[in-house]
């Protein structure tokens, strides 16, 4: 009667109440002040939808994200990731928007053993020489971004072009990218400042050049301003402007109004393509914000959703840091972007289109892709 009993006390106790899993804590270390803020809230944004659509859940595994703002600081980004790492015990950090910012933060998070997994900054080096295994971007290559607009201005038959972008990584990398695909002559390569708001200077020079065209690579506020005084300076009717995503998404265009019409744009994703997973994410993300989706929001989420794959693999375990290596590398996730998968650097392998921007308050109104590039 022993045993009956044993196995009777085995079962009370196999069906009792089942001990809650611990939250996996996801640091997000993020911009969300200065004219750049609203690229990082995006990024939050769309990855707190992603986590409230499986009721506080990514992959099935329940997760804590913790937020906080680097103000587009280098040290304080690195700052904060040592309080996430040593106080908070993150061992999965993601959020960053600016290069700068990704090459104080990276290598800290890289050097505690913890990953990090990026929605956006995908500085060049770190595709390279300074890659590692935990480190991982589900955006772009930086320079891969601008590569598309430099074989867009070759496609539209530019032959002359100057071409700007701020004097930081991504800036570097910006104009390094246009240059390896675009053709023609670059006449004069111009660095601005990342905080500059007075580009009077730099529209007389394009002025006296008269070239074929214009590139410039000015993400968020800045972004906005350079478009408003191109138009101010007349500039817009007699140069025509190539631009990738990030110089001309929603944003941008609400800001701008009319004076973007026209302006040749270079994306991976935009807010009306057919995909069942893009447009269920621009539904939700515009009824839950009442705004329209930039990219930056687009990656945020479809970062959500790769990261949910890779804890649903290891089951939240993040001890098993091979396993949780190898379902990232995977990317068993639908992508709102379409096709997607990561290259032997883990940066993706997508696919660039070619737009052409109009002024639109609503995703249902943005102009299509018109083709690859």
């Amino acid at each position: 009667m022993k045993v009956p009993a044993l196995v009777a006390a085995l079962a009370l106790f196999c069906a009792g109440p089942t001990v809650a899993q611990t939250p996996v804590k996801i640091g997000m270390i993020t911009t969300l002040t200065t004219p750049g803020g609203y690229l990082g809230e995006d990024v939050r944004d769309a990855f707190r939808l992603a986590i409230d659509e499986e009721g506080g859940k990514l992959g099935g595994v329940p997760v804590q994200l913790i937020v906080e703002d680097d103000n587009l600081k280098p040290a304080n980004g690195k700052q904060i990731a040592d309080k996430m790492l040593q106080q908070d015990k993150v061992k999965l950090v993601t959020g960053l928007i600016f290069s700068n910012v990704a090459g104080a933060v990276a290598p800290t998070v890289l050097e505690a053993g913890a990953f990090y997994i990026s929605p956006n900054a995908g500085p060049s080096n770190f595709a390279g020489k300074d890659c590692h295994k935990n480190y991982f971007v589900a955006s772009w290559q930086n320079d891969s971004l601008h590569e598309s607009a430099g074989q867009a201005a070759a496609n539209l038959g530019y032959k002359r072009m100057v071409i700007l972008a701020p004097n930081y990584q991504a800036g570097k990398d910006a104009l390094t990218g246009f240059k390896r695909y675009f053709k023609g002559e670059v006449l004069e390569e111009i660095y601005t400042k990342l905080d500059q708001t007075d580009f009077s200077a730099e529209l007389a020079r394009i002025r006296a050049l008269k070239p074929d065209a214009v590139y410039q690579f000015h993400p968020g506020g800045q972004g906005i301003t350079f478009v408003k005084q191109y138009v101010q300076a007349g500039l817009i009717g007699s140069t025509p402007m190539v631009v990738s995503e990030v110089s001309m998404e929603p944003r941008i265009l609400g800001a701008v109004g009319d004076a973007a019409v026209g302006i040749n744009v270079t994306g991976h994703w935009n807010n009306d393509f057919a995909n069942p997973a893009s447009q269920a994410f621009v539904k939700a993300f515009t009824t839950r914000y009442n705004r329209a989706p930039t990219p930056y929001a687009q990656q945020g989420y479809d970062t959500a959703k790769l990261i949910g794959s890779a804890l649903k693999a290891v089951g939240g375990d993040l001890a098993k840091e091979d396993a949780f290596r190898a379902a990232l590398r995977k990317a068993d996730f639908v992508s709102t972007r379409g096709s997607f998968r990561f290259g032997s650097n883990q940066h993706p392998i997508q696919d660039w289109y070619a737009f052409r921007s109009r002024p639109a308050p609503t995703a249902s109104r943005r102009s299509p892709p018109r083709a690859r590039c």
